[in-house]
């Protein structure tokens, strides 16, 4: 997994990588302006900080917010960390993180009163579970789908995981959790229409903020 975000008004010339959920104990290593973080019971990577990003990555500069690094540019960033000597190395991730998803199956979570288990297809022939608590989940609905690695607007980072004891492959997403333009400010999913985007298909996010009328 390989989630990347550049913001130089906080971070300056830094571009954030992380491939593993944060460890309560952490190890740095610095090189050639270059933080490795590992997690200290068994040194695995969780991520790398290059404090000097666009001297590798030029085009950096253009980007504010999370950024999805092709292969050639992941090739990059290895080269520089083998000149550095570190040999944990990045691998590539270019699926789409933001997908359109159709809800198959809808059950109750056995352990709550709100949340619902869900058959969500993602793809021809792909689908996964995700557990859900919007009040307007429901069988037979297109929605946005946040896949593990997803950065959402605010942050927040998708990975997967349990709700209560019940595995969850990624989060079905509502007008808050997206930030579209002139969106309702409410609890809900944003119901995708029918003849919209197919399923599987990446978000396309330019579209979705001309859907919702300005508010006056």
């Amino acid at each position: 997994m390989l989630i990347s975000s550049y913001n130089p008004a906080e971070l300056d010339d830094t571009l954030v990588v992380i491939t593993a959920p944060d460890t309560d104990d952490q190890e740095t290593t610095v090189k050639d302006n270059i933080a490795q973080i590992t997690a200290s019971n068994d040194h695995h990577l969780l991520g790398y900080n290059f404090l000097a990003a666009s001297k590798i990555l030029p085009e950096l500069k253009q980007e504010n917010g999370q950024v999805f690094l092709t292969a050639d540019q992941v090739a990059k960033l290895n080269d520089a960390l083998k000149a550095a000597g570190f040999d944990q190395l990045l691998t590539a991730d270019e699926s789409p993180k933001f997908v359109v998803g159709y809800v198959e199956k809808m059950t109750d979570h056995p352990k709550s009163d709100h949340l619902k288990i869900t058959q969500t297809k993602i793809g021809h022939d792909q689908t996964v579970q995700i557990v859900c608590g919007s009040p307007n989940v429901k069988e037979g609905i297109k929605v946005v789908v946040a896949r593990p690695g997803a950065m959402m607007p605010d942050g927040k980072i998708i990975w997967p995981g349990q709700l209560m004891g019940v595995d969850s492959d990624g989060m079905l997403c509502g007008f808050r959790e997206l930030h579209l333009k002139n969106a309702p400010d409410k609890k809900g999913l944003w119901i995708i229409p029918d003849d919209w985007q197919e399923v599987g298909e990446a978000v396309d996010f330019a579209k979705a903020n001309t859907y919702f009328p300005a508010q006056n």
